[in-house]
């Protein structure tokens, strides 16, 4: 069977075929241009003194216009990557490697099937789909200077395929490894080892998560409830965003380069945030596949059922050339055909409702208050994320993730199931009611650290034994140990010492890890000097992280090698491993790693006592989104730690042909909300709101990253006036 074709292009034709498409593509009617500049006229953009654009429009529409190029004017290069991304056509720019990405875009949704979507999509949300690509097409008409990498036109049917702007979504946890095994070369990979929910972050890979706190007036210095949104990110992930329209719309937050909605964030009722639930959303099927007549069927029940069988052309970029790939796929009723075990083809079933899920994503920045908020979630279309929540009223709650196939128990969905039996068939969804929620507990806090929602709020958290397995299989971690212990010690909070609280320095993973070295060392009682003060230094501290901290050198990197090279068994999750390397690693082993550990700062640093921030720096160098991380250039020092260890101000850094350590995930876009008679707020950006070095908002933030330092958001109209630092219509340039 010929699974796949190669086609290339002769260089020239290519080449001569792509700039007739780019002609094309920008030659703009001048209809179409007095359309963008009627539009552009019912907008005005403020930025204000840290560059945030606040965009104020007619309509919801005027003001989706806007916000999309702002956010081309701070970031294109991001806009544009994440749509080459989520079409899938990623690979034609940065080459083959992203080819399995682009097939498993197109395995779940082809081109033609988004807009079928988008044409049946309601007549409001088409304008808001219409306006997103206007507001881009006209940023390129009127920056004829900048040059897309291959986008040239965007569409309105793109943001079908862009709905929640969650990192780490849905369709992430499909692994294009499996995908090219199966469709190179019919290889079996197998399954992996978390289940086929949301893939949990490998050991000692910074989680990609957050933190969200929400906390009743019982505990506030006003009464009112306050919101921590903490997204554990990459950085410049997210933009800073406010979009505003005489239609009710006045949504501040963070917003997923392209989108036209605010994805964490606050209006003047309430607040929202989002974190990974990791609940097991999506399932693996088994199908058993059988060929009659040259034709492909696969065994459900007592019936032969026809294998859907399409063929989907890829381009990818090779060098000098541009090749192409065609591939033959397969799908069932439980969905696209995604990798195999054995002798088994592997169905991959995850949420994919296009319409719905935009639908959601963008109304819930509309909401005022709980009941509203609940109606909203009943839609059941935020399929990777937990949801926590505050507002105006005083209601603080907890969504532990949104959408819920209903299973039948006696089979483990944690693996996957066969396909050939209905009664492993998804039966609907979960109503709201019976979803995994805590709504205003009499603890008066509530919080989500990535981690079980059975500690989500103390002693009145919701029960475990009360729900299917499959809702909530993540494990406790050390950052939601970490909230637990100082949300139960919270009182009289203010925004500032949320955010005291939001970056709490101690690490509780250490004060697992770190007894059993000093432990090992007191019973071993070696005679090398060196380990002895390196020792003394372990004993002797608090477990907190700072830049001054000798301490957290050695433990990073102690933990750090422990965990790629100790013995401990390979299946333990992180707490588990350390209960491991604390009580039942051999004495030896642990002092051994730790002598490692001293050499290996002394080769990198020139002594092993290198204070921490010499080590763990953010640098942000130019707008490319990987970094050319240089020991060389200028650099801050950064008194954060992993999430791993039990950070809630996370700090995810490792080297790149460096010695030093360079942040590139965690802390990102951090908020602190305050809901009352008026909204309160602060906010911190890593680095700055523009992707372009020559702008004064490339890293005006990134000293206050370092110290900490949050800005007050200006949210109403008078007080974004005051702060004002240009004013202008899309067209006219930043005045």
């Amino acid at each position: 069977m010929n699974y796949f074709r190669k086609r290339t292009l002769p260089v020239f034709l290519f080449i001569a075929f792509l700039f007739s498409c780019a002609a094309n593509e920008q030659a703009v009617s001048t209809t179409e241009v007095k359309k963008w500049e009627e539009q552009a006229a019912r907008v005005t953009i403020i930025r204000d003194d840290f560059g945030v654009p606040h965009v104020y429009g007619k309509s919801d529409a005027d003001a989706v216009f806007g916000l999309l190029y702002a956010q081309c004017e701070d970031d294109f290069n991001r806009v544009e990557r994440n749509y080459l991304w989520a079409i899938g056509r990623l690979a034609e720019v940065e080459g083959k490697e992203m080819l399995y990405s682009d097939l498993r875009a197109k395995l779940y949704m082809t081109k033609e099937e988004a807009i079928q979507n988008y044409n049946k999509s309601p007549e409001w949300l088409k304008a808001l789909c219409n306006a997103y690509a206007d507001g881009i097409n006209y940023y390129l008409h009127t920056h004829p200077e900048v040059k897309p990498k291959l986008l040239t036109r965007f569409e309105p049917w793109m943001p079908m395929y862009f709905t929640e702007g969650s990192i780490g979504g849905d369709i992430e946890s499909v692994s294009t490894e499996r995908i090219k095994a199966f469709y190179e070369n019919r290889k079996s990979l197998g399954y992996n080892n978390y289940g086929t929910g949301l893939v949990h972050p490998a050991i000692l890979e910074e989680p990609k998560g957050s933190n969200g706190f929400t906390i009743s007036g019982k505990h506030t210095a006003s009464g009112n409830a306050m919101l921590l949104i903490n997204p554990h990110t990459s950085f410049f992930f997210r933009g800073e965003v406010h979009a505003v329209s005489e239609e009710g719309l006045n949504a501040y937050g963070a917003v997923t380069w392209g989108q036209f909605f605010v994805y964490q964030g606050f209006n003047d009722k309430l607040g929202w945030m989002h974190t990974s639930a990791y609940a097991d959303v999506i399932d693996e099927f088994e199908e058993t596949i059988v060929e009659e007549n040259g034709k492909l069927y696969y065994k459900y029940g007592s019936e032969l059922r026809p294998v859907i069988s399409s063929e989907i052309t890829l381009a990818y970029k090779d060098g000098g050339e541009v090749k192409q790939k065609t591939f033959t796929t397969y799908r069932t009723h439980h969905g696209p055909i995604t990798h195999q075990n054995g002798d088994k083809w592997v169905a991959t079933a995850l949420m994919w409702k296009p319409v719905e899920a935009l639908t959601q994503s963008y109304i819930r920045t509309k909401q005022t208050n709980l009941k509203e908020f609940n109606e909203m979630m009943k839609m059941r279309t935020n399929s990777s994320n937990a949801t926590v929540y505050a507002d105006a009223d005083g209601n603080i709650a907890y969504y532990h993730g949104n959408f819920y196939p209903k299973r039948d128990t006696s089979f483990d969905y944690s693996k996957p199931v066969d396909g050939s039996n209905p009664k492993t068939d998804w039966n609907g969804l979960h109503p709201l009611e019976e979803t995994i929620r805590v709504i205003n507990p009499p603890n008066g806090w509530i919080q989500n650290c990535n981690s079980t929602p059975f500690t989500s709020a103390g002693e009145y958290s919701p029960k475990k034994e009360d729900y299917p397995a499959y809702m909530a299989p993540a494990p406790e971690n050390f950052r939601g140990i970490h909230a637990v212990r100082l949300l139960k010690k919270a009182e009289n909070l203010t925004l500032d010492k949320l955010i005291e609280l939001a970056y709490d320095p101690y690490l509780p993973g250490f004060e697992l890890l770190i007894p059993g070295l000093v432990k090992a060392y007191d019973k071993q009682k070696p005679s090398d000097p060196k380990l002895k003060a390196a020792i003394e230094v372990m004993r002797n501290w608090d477990y907190a992280v700072s830049k001054e901290s000798v301490a957290m050198s050695l433990a990073h990197f102690y933990a750090t090698n422990l965990t790629k090279n100790g013995s401990a068994p390979k299946d333990l999750n992180l707490i588990q491993r350390f209960e491991y390397y604390t009580n039942v690693a051999p004495e030896k082993e642990r002092l051994e790693i730790f002598s490692q550990t001293i050499a290996q700062l002394e080769n990198d640093f020139g002594k092993w006592n290198t204070p921490w921030g010499e080590i763990n720096r953010f640098q942000r160098i130019n707008g490319a989104i990987k970094q050319p991380f240089n020991d060389n250039l200028p650099s801050l020092p950064i008194g954060m730690a992993s999430g791993n260890w039990g950070a809630l101000a996370s700090f995810g850094a490792t080297s790149y042909n460096t010695k030093r350590l360079y942040g590139t995930s965690g802390n990102s876009f951090v908020a602190v909300v305050e809901f009352g008679d008026k909204v309160k707020a602060k906010t911190l950006l890593a680095g700055g709101q523009s992707g372009d070095p020559n702008s004064p908002h490339f890293d005006d933030q990134a000293q206050r990253y370092a110290d900490v330092k949050f800005k007050d958001v200006a949210y109403y109209r008078e007080d974004v006036e005051k702060r004002a630092q240009a004013t202008y219509h899309p067209g006219e340039g930043s005045k």
